[in-house]
């Protein structure tokens, strides 16, 4: 994180002095050159700001797109699909919701232009996005008030700003409870993660966890995020992870799209070392990937994989597969098991619930966050526990004020299936491991 913070004090002072003019009618022809110069990279479902009464809603859903690295396509996509579906059965709180998209292009100019448009078209909520680059985005959120809610969690600065208001644990979460798994099940461990600001968070973050069961740190090995083979890579990981014969260690890829190259040069280096396992994050691979590598016997099996959520085949998802069935079935970047997916239907699961909380009223950037900030708890029909942001949370004292969800799911390829690993229990709580990290 960069920078100097403005105090929550002075955001809300800020807020309370701001007076937002609902927004009527198509798009500016200023936004449309916004728009335009950041090429293909938008798409727009046309809306306005929601004021009072029957006032459309306009919000913006970001994520990087047909890069070289990570790309998030479902996300926006979904946000759409969800728009349509919601707007079917009489739109949020009896409003229209139109939702703006903007790719990110994993770039922290672009990411800043994303916000900047999102300031231009005075939309209430940035909902539902992934982004690297949140030292560039938002402090532009900040200056205009409006609020960044289920923030894909790649960043530790979503999990410091007064104005995010993230719906999982994020990375943090994710590597503490996979360090915390594997303290027990591995020797020597290896981290394969990208060589970039985001990556430089990682190590420290699955080291808490494997500390947690009196295992040693893992080895750090960074690596280019968008590589097109890994072999070097993936000699040198497993020359880490065997060097002791008694205990055979695990390699943690965490490269996001780029985890499945790494897999494909991990498996033909993996021949002289059968009993090296393998263990990563949601995000980093799902059942579509599994499926794509091999299933049974590709090189997944046996590997755990920690997420936020419950499994794609839990009946608490039904409602984000009915949306996709009925406003998304024929766009492959939607998927029911993708993470940013998941994430933005709970995303726009809270901003459903905070319009209707404010009933006739206005909505706008300044009332939803004071809905938020008042202590409004969401329900999330059971995939996450009841959320609440408190800006002094439990994790404040480690430098995560905002991370309010600290649950995480452990699971494991079995038979070619990513099913959970503790059948019958409950979500592992990091919040212990959390504590005790030093990210100093």
């Amino acid at each position: 994180m960069t920078g100097r913070r403005p105090t929550r004090s002075s955001f809300l002072r800020g807020l309370r002095g701001r007076s937002r003019a609902p927004r009527t009618g198509a798009l500016s022809t200023g936004a449309l050159v916004v728009c335009a110069s950041l090429a293909a990279g938008c798409g727009v479902v046309p809306g306005t700001t929601g004021g009072s009464g029957d006032d459309p809603i306009t919000v913006m859903t970001w994520a990087p797109q047909d890069t070289a690295a990570t790309n998030r396509p479902g996300m926006p996509a979904f946000a759409q699909a969800y728009a349509r579906w919601i707007n079917t059965q009489g739109g949020l709180g009896g409003r229209e919701l139109n939702v703006l998209t903007c790719n990110d292009h994993n770039d922290s100019v672009a990411a800043a232009k994303c916000a900047r448009r999102a300031v231009q078209e005075d939309v209430v909520a940035v909902v539902g996005s992934y982004s690297q680059h949140a030292d560039s985005f938002l402090p532009v959120l900040e200056g205009a008030g409006i609020p960044y809610i289920g923030g894909y969690g790649i960043t530790n600065t979503e999990f410091t700003s007064p104005l995010s208001y993230p719906v999982n644990g994020g990375q943090p979460a994710l590597l503490a409870g996979l360090g915390s798994t594997l303290a027990d099940a591995c020797g020597p461990v290896t981290l394969i993660r990208p060589d970039t600001i985001a990556g430089d968070q990682l190590p420290v973050l699955l080291d808490s966890g494997l500390a947690s069961g009196g295992h040693e740190r893992a080895h750090d090995q960074r690596a280019a995020e968008d590589a097109t083979e890994y072999d070097g890579q993936s000699e040198q990981a497993l020359e880490r992870t065997t060097t002791d014969p008694a205990a055979p260690g695990c390699v943690v890829p965490v490269l996001g799209d780029r985890t499945g190259t790494f897999m494909d040069s991990f498996r033909r280096a993996r021949e002289d070392y059968p009993d090296v396992r393998t263990a990563t994050v949601l995000g980093s691979v799902d059942q579509t990937t599994i499926n794509a590598t091999g299933g049974a016997s590709g090189p997944y099996e046996g590997a755990y994989v920690t997420g936020w959520y419950p499994a794609a085949s839990d009946p608490a998802w039904n409602g984000m597969k009915k949306v996709i069935k009925k406003e998304a079935f024929g766009d492959n970047s939607v998927d029911a098991a993708d993470a940013g997916v998941q994430t933005t239907w709970i995303a726009y699961t809270v901003l459903k619930e905070i319009v209707e909380t404010l009933g006739d009223g206005e909505v706008s950037a300044h009332t939803v966050t004071r809905a938020l900030d008042d202590g409004l708890k969401v329900g999330t029909g059971g995939l996450t526990p009841p959320l609440q942001w408190k800006f002094q949370g439990k994790l404040a004292s480690v430098g995560f004020p905002r991370l309010v969800n600290t649950e995480v799911t452990l699971q494991v390829v079995r038979q070619g299936r990513l099913v959970s690993a503790r059948e019958g229990a409950d979500a592992l709580d990091t919040t212990r491991t959390l504590r005790n990290t030093d990210l100093s």
